[in-house]
């Protein structure tokens, strides 16, 4: 857990990488997919891909372990 407020972090910079869950289509506008980018060391953002304009919600890499979340889906490490 962290004492820092992780919504203060700037995500002008983050590459957000795309996993499908493969229950609609196939990689199409209309599977449905979150995103996922690192923000800082230790610090991830998780968005819809269907809504890129909605603000991400943001998680340590420990807090995405415990929602059984692997950042190695998305091409991205711990």
């Amino acid at each position: 857990m962290t004492d820092r407020n992780l919504y203060e972090l700037d995500l002008s910079r983050v590459e957000f990488n795309r996993a499908c869950g493969g229950n609609q289509g196939g990689g199409d506008d209309t599977e449905t997919c979150v995103t996922l980018g690192r923000v800082d060391h230790g610090v991830f953002a998780l968005g819809d891909s269907k809504r890129p304009d909605r603000e991400p919600l943001l998680f340590t890499a420990e807090e995405l372990t415990d929602a059984g979340i692997d950042p190695a889906r998305f091409g991205l490490s711990v």
